[in-house]
């Protein structure tokens, strides 16, 4: 038993990069192998393929046939450097004849191939009637997503035109090799993918012909309007080049978007589409507006004049009030809250030999004199 493991799955560091398991509810792999991109998965020729797979940030990949009685699924797993490379394969990878299904979030299905997104991970599973066997299908994904890295996704599809679009036509571009596939025109590098663009494309229906949208984004605006004006000289952009046999191209550039359409008929047809690209963050900030009006000269010297007064007034009437106070007290219980001789000491001079008693500045002694 332990050599039939090894044989399946090797040594314990290339178990430790293993992605599909031994088996799943009731499924069993008889083999597993290293996997690289063909045209059988790809729908293109193998060298073009994998150079897309590349472009896409391919790391390692691996094939298991899993066998359940009489039934038999083939299974690729693909395992890219992020989730937005991972993206990016799916989308390269669906047709229009996959509809979405509940395997993943990102997941579709026809009845003989189905693709899952997982992370940094894409499986692509090839059977016959494959909706009868969902179940086990989502225990397959089950199994695989431990071993898959998550990552934010692009967000470029979201600039995309809602109507009349072609349901699953939209693939993420990083790279010559799939937009060249994927493009009516053949603008190979002179996107400037190598300057960090990125792109996404998707057909449309216009007049009952099939158009293609090309949304490209750029880091700032100054390079989208920059390239615009590069591609502008080597290809028919906007009538740019009168007479030119080169397939016509519409565009406008929208922040750090450009966005081109190829197949339509004029420049009134395109406008459909390009009138309905709006990208960019708007930022609205709304701060609170008040008015600062200054009193006239006079009104601020009356103001002065009566705010004196009435601390004046104030401390008139606050003196009063506590002298008033101290003196009723000291008629009323005298020597018993102010002045009490056993707590009151008086500096004498010795001017005169009669002893100075508190009483006497109040009137209040008997014998009181002057």
């Amino acid at each position: 038993m332990v050599l039939i493991t090894a044989a399946l799955f090797g040594s314990g560091p290339a178990l430790a990069q293993s992605i599909l398991p031994l088996s799943f509810a009731g499924w069993t792999a008889n083999s597993k192998e290293p996997f690289r991109p063909t045209a059988a998965s790809a729908q293109a020729s193998p060298d073009k393929a994998m150079a897309v797979a590349e472009e896409y940030g391919y790391s390692s990949g691996e094939r298991a046939t899993y066998f359940q009685g009489a039934d038999k699924l083939e299974v690729a797993a693909f395992r890219m450097k992020d989730a937005s490379g991972a993206y990016g394969e799916y989308s390269y990878l669906r047709t229009t004849e996959m509809p979405q299904t509940d395997l993943a979030k990102h997941s579709a299905m026809s009845r003989d191939r189905a693709l899952v997104l997982d992370g940094n991970l894409v499986l692509e599973i090839r059977g016959n009637d494959l909706p009868k066997h969902k179940a086990d299908l989502k225990s397959l994904v089950a199994a695989v997503t431990p071993r898959a890295e998550k990552g934010i996704l692009p967000t470029l599809v979201n600039d995309l035109p809602t109507k009349d679009f072609v349901d699953r036509s939209d693939h993420y571009v990083l790279g010559p090799a799939a937009l060249n596939q994927l493009f009516p025109v053949a603008m190979g590098t002179d996107l400037g993918f190598s300057e960090g663009a990125e792109a996404e494309i998707a057909r449309y229906r216009l007049a009952g012909r099939d158009a293609t949208l090309l949304l490209v984004d750029y880091p700032t605006p100054q390079t989208a309007s920059k390239k615009l004006r590069e591609l502008q000289q080597r290809f028919n952009v906007n009538d740019s080049q009168t007479g030119s046999r080169s397939p016509a191209l519409y565009a406008k550039r929208v922040l750090t978007l450009l966005v081109f359409v190829a197949g339509a008929k004029s420049q009134t047809e395109a406008n459909t589409l390009l009138s309905q690209v709006q990208s960019g963050t708007e930022l609205t900030w709304n701060e609170p507006t008040f008015s600062l009006t200054e009193p006239s000269i006079g009104t601020m010297i009356v103001g002065t004049i009566i705010g004196t007064g009435i601390i004046c007034l104030f401390a008139l009437i606050s003196g009063l009030a506590f002298g008033g106070v101290r003196l009723v007290v000291k008629r009323a219980l005298p020597n018993k809250v102010f002045d009490r001789s056993d707590q009151l000491q008086i500096l004498q001079l010795g001017l005169s030999s009669k002893p100075i008693k508190a009483e006497d500045f109040y009137g209040l002694g008997p014998q009181s004199q002057v």
